[in-house]
């Protein structure tokens, strides 16, 4: 028996599993589902699409979206120690300060940017040095992209030139403008939460990690977690915690967890014969993701990437892990209003080298930043085994569609500045005969896929339909938490791995207090 069971070594797993072995009276087992993280290509910074649909990926499916044309979506989430922070794009932000105090306005006492930034700080080895809005020491490397890019320059010029300030921090003061992007990356490798968290502690007598260890169902004795069943290589086994049962599965798995073990909405366990545990409405609810767009253009002259395993590029990072293979694709973005009358940025942007199949020389990525369109979690079967219905109900706002058009003509607009006259060739994807708003609204309806930042599910907070306290604690539930994307009662501003890391840190501390250590 441990004192604490944590579900799921994805990022905040593999934070918590480190923080709470600290303690050497406090004993851990953690369990994750995917293997260890062994392939190379993971380390491999430019490789990161290749290990999407894999067998390090639960490549989860959308259920059709009535608003982008019944289109089925795919939302790539980690299998494998590090979860997500394992197959990433690797781009470290934190979201703009409001949300953190949105949260709190919404009742999540003690998670306002005031109260979240010391986490924030204590997660990070900030290789720019510490400042009043960053760490070192930390575990987490935070480093710079290498600044040699073609695409990344002309980017930053046109942005500049269009009236965007020059940020050379979005996770600082401010985060308006354009900039270069920092990156989990350490010595031109990816840095995962393994390797920041994991790693460090599995020295720990008191840490006991299990892989290819899918937890099924909670086990309760009343309403009181006491432990978990989990299939291993064929066999079911049971695990039993002294202290907590802690559900770090992300937004997709810890709900479905809960469902499968009774916890949520009572209509809906009951039509699947499921024990009524607890009656908890919100579970699987409020579910936000960051909807995209990707524009694909040709450059002058074509700006062709060798990202393969295989001649002089992949020679250089073996010998130097130097070089394009070192480089996320992405190294340089920006947060920008659509509206001048915004109080903050409402879409984010990415300047993207081209695939790895040579389709396209560049791309500039328009991810949404707080959709108004929120979804559902529900289950399909009470076959743990089986996945969920995934309902994103992307671009259920209007709202949400017009934002996006008039992010799209934003990216018109930027490639028609002076910096682009010598560098863009030509449109690919929208089609220059797609001018019109309603033409765009079609093409967008027929492009938009996930930015894969799934969140809210087991919504955190003290209205009706909360999941989770602001404690992390399940409301009706003993001895049970969640912790991990999920508890967002709303999507941050950005890239969600540092919001993640952020949450579990905390975490680490409230659990400590309840124990008084």
């Amino acid at each position: 028996m441990a004192d604490y069971i944590l579900v799921g070594a994805g990022s905040a797993g593999c934070v918590l599993a480190n923080r709470l072995t600290e303690n050497p009276d406090a004993t851990v087992l953690l369990l994750e589902a995917g293997g260890r993280d062994d392939n190379p290509e993971i380390r491999i910074p430019a490789r990161w699409s290749n290990l999407l649909e894999t067998p390090l990926d639960w490549c989860y499916r959308t259920e059709p979206q009535v608003h982008l044309n019944n289109r089925i979506l795919t939302l790539n989430r980690g299998k494998v120690l590090g979860g997500s922070s394992s197959i990433n794009a690797m781009v470290y932000i934190r979201g703009h300060r409001w949300d953190y105090d949105h949260w709190a306005q919404l009742g999540a006492a003690g998670w306002s940017y005031a109260e979240v930034l010391p986490y924030f700080k204590k997660a990070e080895n900030q290789e720019r040095g510490p400042d009043d809005n960053h760490g070192v020491g930390g575990p987490l490397n935070i480093s710079s992209v290498p600044q040699v890019s073609p695409i990344a320059d002309v980017f930053i010029q046109a942005c500049a030139q269009w009236g965007l300030p020059v940020n050379d921090d979005f996770n600082g003061a401010t985060q308006e403008g354009v900039g270069w992007y920092q990156v989990t990356q350490k010595n031109g490798e990816r840095h995962s939460t393994v390797d920041a968290y994991l790693k460090p502690a599995l020295s720990r007598p008191n840490l006991a990690v299990e892989t290819q260890a899918h937890v099924t169902r909670l086990l309760f004795s009343g309403t009181r977690a006491v432990g978990v069943e989990y299939v291993q290589q064929g066999q079911t086994k049971q695990a039993y915690a002294d202290q907590e049962v802690i559900l770090c599965g992300g937004a997709i798995n810890s709900p479905q967890i809960l469902l499968c073990s009774g916890v949520g909405p009572a209509n809906q366990l009951r039509r699947l014969n499921l024990p009524v545990v607890v009656n908890l409405p919100g579970v699987g609810e409020n579910f936000q993701d960051h909807p995209k767009v990707d524009c694909h253009f040709t450059s002058r002259p074509p700006t062709k990437a060798d990202f393969s395993l295989s001649g002089a590029v992949y020679g250089e990072y073996q010998r130097n892990r130097s070089g394009l293979l070192s480089r996320v694709r992405s190294p340089v973005g920006a947060f920008a209003k659509t509206h001048p009358d915004l109080d903050i940025p409402d879409v984010q942007y990415y300047a993207a080298q081209g695939d790895i199949n040579g389709l396209y020389d560049f791309a500039i990525v328009a991810s949404l930043l707080r959709p108004e369109s929120h979804g559902t979690l529900t289950l399909r079967s009470a076959d743990p085994f089986v996945y969920p219905r995934i309902q994103p109900d992307f671009l259920a706002s209007d709202k949400d569609l017009r934002v996006l058009v008039e992010s799209v003509k934003f990216v018109r607009q930027l490639v028609q500045m002076p910096a682009y006259a010598d560098f863009l060739d030509g449109e690919i994807n929208p089609t220059s005969d797609i001018c019109t708003a309603a033409h765009i609204a079609n093409w967008i309806r027929a492009s938009l896929e996930s930015t894969w930042h799934c969140v809210g599910t087991c919504n955190m907070g003290v209205d009706p339909m909360a999941v989770v306290t602001p404690q992390l604690q399940v409301i009706g539930v003993e001895n049970l938490r969640v912790v991990d994307a999920s508890i967002m009662p709303e999507v941050v501003g950005g890239n969600t791995n540092a919001a993640v890391i952020m949450i579990a840190e905390k975490a680490a501390d409230i659990i400590r207090s309840a124990v008084g250590e």
